[in-house]
């Protein structure tokens, strides 16, 4: 029998991975490198046998044999890949050693948006941290290809950089669900995110909510006027920095967590942040001078059109992102428009109502595209998919 010549087949390499399992004698053959590459799966059954290309998704930095960073990445010299991009279980993971010269390419902490793409690798097949890897690589490639500059890319929303649908990807555990399934999937997938602080939203939000007829200028959110990026602070004047989901209910604040959290922090007038103070959202009341087209009474805001839909967006992101986990509160939106200092944010049918009317436009699919490959690694899901605000609460 010619091993050499079958030792490329994909029937061959499972026979391998079978026999080391069950500790069956087999000759060891290098896996073909030239040949279809192995499935994370595949690879982690054929430990042992040799060289081979594999290909997954990026899931993050492992640390040691049972712990993988999503996020907060510390080293550029290893990668968990895994067959779906949104893999919660370590054994289901292969651990790449990502030598000197792919460093500057594929390290996570050097290029922490490369999470959740699909890579290429081709190295020996053995252990790495006392867990099934893949070590000495001699190829690396992303989505087919080697990976763009991470500052200057501008990928199109909705898909990854070289062309990815994130329903495979990033969003894998999530499709095809409904209610309560679909909620809890979506928790997972965007509780996996690096954190900024409040110094560092100033920063964020001149790049997120830039103007892209001006790029020295931002879009403030509720008046609509573009600004300087530098006319930032606290003068009556100024761009301040807008928690949709008023900080106070809930009690958040400003601590890194949901009181930093880009997708629902916007720039605003300061006189005009202040009006609108943490009162809840809903239709009517009297126009607001400073914001024309924005609504407000005693206790509810209506921003104007062009951005309900962000609005019920950002509100949703944040109900399903904190659920009570890390200490935060357990945020939800609901049907009243005097929560006070309580983690409840109304009104949720006139949210629902404001998402269908406003689909997201290009300025919001950018925002979340930036947020997620330059500063916080996760993503809205109601960008992505308005119609799951429906799955999820009805209406």
């Amino acid at each position: 029998m010619d091993l050499k010549r079958i030792a490329g087949s994909r029937a061959w390499r499972l026979a391998i991975g079978l026999a080391l399992v069950l500790g069956v004698g087999v000759p060891v053959v290098a896996v073909s490198a030239s040949s279809e590459t192995l499935t994370v799966a595949e690879a982690l059954a054929a430990q042992g046998a040799g060289s081979a290309s594999v290909t997954g998704y990026v899931v993050g930095q492992p640390t040691a044999t049972d712990t993988v960073l999503r996020a907060g990445f510390t080293s550029d010299t290893a990668i968990a890949i895994a067959d779906l991009a949104s893999e919660p279980a370590t054994a289901n993971m292969l651990y790449v050693q990502v030598s000197g010269s792919y460093r500057d390419t594929f390290g996570l902490r050097s290029n922490p948006s490369l999470r959740g793409r699909a890579v290429t690798v081709t190295g020996t097949l053995t252990a790495y941290f006392a867990h099934g890897g893949l070590k000495n690589p001699t190829a690396m490639s992303v989505d087919g290809s080697a990976p763009p500059a991470g500052p200057t890319r501008t990928p199109t929303p909705g898909t990854t950089p070289g062309g990815d649908d994130y329903d495979r990807t990033y969003y894998a555990s999530a499709v095809g669900r409904t209610g309560p399934a679909l909620r809890t999937a979506l928790h997972e997938v965007i509780s996996v995110q690096r954190t900024v602080t409040y110094d560092q939203v100033w920063e964020a939000l001149k790049e997120t909510d830039q103007d892209p007829a001006n790029p020295g200028n931002v879009i403030l959110l509720y008046s609509g006027r573009s600004q300087r990026k530098d006319v930032n602070g606290g003068d009556p004047d100024d761009w301040n920095r807008e928690h949709v989901w008023a900080k106070s209910h809930g009690d958040f604040g400003t601590a890194t967590g949901p009181g930093t959290d880009l997708h629902h922090l916007r720039p605003e007038d300061v006189s005009v942040n202040s009006e609108r103070g943490n009162k809840d959202f809903d239709n009517g009341g009297g126009p607001v001078r400073e914001a024309p087209g924005n609504f407000t009474d005693g206790d509810s805001w209506e921003p104007r059109d062009a951005v309900k839909g962000d609005v019920a967006r950002m509100i949703m992101y944040m109900a399903i992102r904190y659920e009570g986990g890390d200490g935060w509160p357990n945020l939800e939106p609901n049907q009243s428009v005097r929560n006070g200092s309580a983690p409840y944010l109304g009104k949720l049918s006139v949210l629902l109502q404001w998402n269908r009317a406003d689909p997201p436009d290009a300025f919001e699919k950018r925002r979340n595209q930036v947020i997620y490959d330059r500063w916080q690694g996760n993503r809205n899901p109601f960008v992505d998919h308005p119609e799951w605000a429906t799955a999820i609460w009805g209406g």
